[in-house]
């Protein structure tokens, strides 16, 4: 009897240690995948033109979050509504990734014009950004160094470090052209929207030239909203400073699948 009774005090034992072992699996395979969010991404939702209320609900349906950081003002855009977001619309981010949000101011804002001479192009963009400008036409002219900036202009003057400036304001810069490395390979910009698009083009040196949009885009922020369909040139070399020509659309049928 006494043999029966240890032997059903080691098998409750041994069940108890097998499910403190299965406890302990469950945790260690799934609770810290919850914590760490291991394997969890998600695609970072379009804020563009929403207000920041519609863009913290479409973050949540996102399951991102949103953080207004900076602001800019555009005449023909609507006051308050996102501008542009980082990371952009369409990455792959964890669950819970902050999305950074500048937005259209109601009133007008001054900064003041950062000296970019010497500046190279990506430092420069990145000044551009941090002080809400727009990078605009990159023009180019022969000199030692190439993509390192020469001159600064807005709307055809030349803007002096200093100057105060509307925010949102394009800014065209001059910038050298060596001899060595005067060429790009002009990507696809075909399925993404408007300004992603002249980014696109910006990170390789390249402009946009004329902008084709549909006859239903009649707003700028149907401007915005507008996906490239057809582009020319497509895939091959240019010199840098090249114009691309953009065919925009709002009808995403017209849009060459992937």
């Amino acid at each position: 009897m006494s043999g029966k009774i240890k032997l059903n005090w080691i098998a409750k034992n041994l069940i108890a240690a097998a499910a403190v072992l299965l406890v302990l699996f469950l945790f260690v395979k799934f609770g810290l995948d919850i914590v760490t969010r291991h394997n969890r991404t998600v695609e970072v939702p379009d804020f563009t033109n929403l207000t920041v209320e519609e863009a913290e609900t479409a973050a949540s349906r996102g399951h991102v979050g949103v953080k207004v950081t900076d602001s800019v003002f555009i005449y023909r855009l609507g006051a308050g509504v996102v501008y542009r977001q980082n990371p952009q619309a369409g990455s792959t981010v964890k669950r819970g990734r902050k999305v950074f949000l500048t937005i259209n101011s109601v009133e007008p804002k001054k900064v003041s014009m950062p000296n970019l001479v010497g500046y190279s192009i990506l430092e420069a963009k990145a000044e551009l950004d941090n002080r809400g400008l727009v990078l605009g036409r990159l023009n180019y002219k022969q000199d030692i160094a190439t993509n390192r900036v020469l001159q600064q202009r807005c709307r055809g003057r030349v803007v002096a470090p200093g100057d105060p400036i509307i925010s949102g304001s394009t800014i065209d810069l001059t910038l050298g052209l060596g001899r060595t490395e005067s060429t790009t390979r002009v990507p696809t910009v075909v399925g993404l929207k408007y300004i992603a698009a002249i980014d696109a083009l910006h990170d390789r040196y390249l402009n946009v030239g004329q902008s084709v949009f549909d006859s239903g885009i009649r707003t700028y922020v149907d401007s915005v909203n507008a996906i490239v369909y057809k582009q020319d040139p497509e895939k091959t070399t240019r010199k840098l400073g090249t114009d691309v020509k953009l065919y925009l659309t709002l009808d995403p049928e017209k849009v060459p699948k992937k």
